[in-house]
């Protein structure tokens, strides 16, 4: 069963669309990229999965039954991109405080707390207050306050945002580490490297529709070129050829794309025949980066999606 199944939602804001009809499934353990542009519909898109608003249209369902903002919240740990923390208010006390209005016993909430605290090497700052930490660390506190009572479901909104390398892998590996335990994790952000590297599914929504919906390795193989990079002990004799398209010319390598009927075997064979030694054969596979600027812009890449799915 999936924990999180969104249908036909819509959102109006006077007469804009802020969501148009976007419907998706979240499966227990899974890390889901929720990408577009500004502007896109995702914050409010997030803010009703959540319940912070209700949907004009459409339904969401959280286990099975309809969401209950009321109980479901309390299963779910959402890290919004703005600080949502008490600037003048001790660390610990905050941490303990939140986790207690996500229905833990102060004893749990102290317990949990000071776990979390020692996995982050957080134990000194249990004293501060917030308005004196820097901006990654506030990013740490965020992150704690929002999974420390154990919700299936976590949202996180650009988490790595302010994060020094060190810790930015500290945060991804306890993504891992949740998911891998069976939290449902929708991961928000504008860095597409992280999401090929996080995310197992993705989808893309501009001016509040959905245009985009697939696993990471689908989308890449979809909007993928046929293009392919050798390299050779030596330059070929020739690359005049029916099978391929040459686009790229360097010492000892080739960037080639294949004409249509044509196949892989058959540029293999091509410089095979010339007894040419080939190092390696690497299809070229478009970044999420790239697949999100052309299908954003509307590039003929993104008329061609929209085609393909009329």
């Amino acid at each position: 069963m999936n924990i999180l199944e969104v249908r036909n939602l819509r959102k109006y804001y006077a007469t804009q669309k802020a969501v148009d009809d976007i419907s998706f499934n979240l499966a227990p353990g899974s890390i889901f990229g929720l990408l577009g542009p500004n502007g896109a519909g995702k914050t409010t898109l997030i803010r009703m999965i959540t319940g912070i608003f209700y949907p004009d249209e459409g339904e969401i369902l959280f286990n099975g039954r309809p969401f209950n903002p009321q109980t479901d919240i309390l299963q779910t740990g959402y890290m919004p991109e703005e600080r949502g923390l008490y600037k003048k208010m001790k660390i610990g006390e905050q941490a303990v405080y939140l986790a207690q209005l996500k229905g833990m016993s102060k004893s749990e909430a102290m317990e949990k707390v000071k776990e979390w605290f020692i996995r982050f090497d957080m134990q000194s700052w249990w004293n501060k207050k917030v308005e004196d930490l820097s901006k990654g660390m506030s990013q740490k506190l965020q992150f704690v306050t929002t999974v420390l009572h154990e919700p299936k479901l976590i949202i996180l909104d650009e988490p790595f945002s302010g994060l020094d390398p060190v810790n930015a892998n500290l945060i991804k590996d306890e993504i891992y580490r949740l998911a891998k335990n069976g939290a449902s994790i929708i991961f928000s952000t504008h860095r597409m490297e992280q999401v090929e590297e996080i995310c197992d599914h993705i989808i893309l929504v501009n001016k509040g529709r959905k245009i985009l919906d697939g696993t990471v390795k689908q989308v890449k193989q979809q909007f993928k070129e046929h293009q392919f990079r050798i390299s050779f002990d030596e330059n070929p004799k020739s690359t005049q050829s029916d099978v391929f398209e040459v686009i790229e010319e360097n010492q000892h390598e080739l960037v080639v794309k294949i004409r249509e009927g044509r196949k892989p075997n058959d540029v293999l064979q091509f410089f095979l025949d010339q007894q040419t030694g080939i190092n390696a054969f690497q299809e070229i596979l478009p970044s999420l980066n790239e697949i999100f600027i052309r299908l954003v812009e509307g590039t003929p890449l993104a008329r061609q999606f929209e085609s393909i799915n009329a």
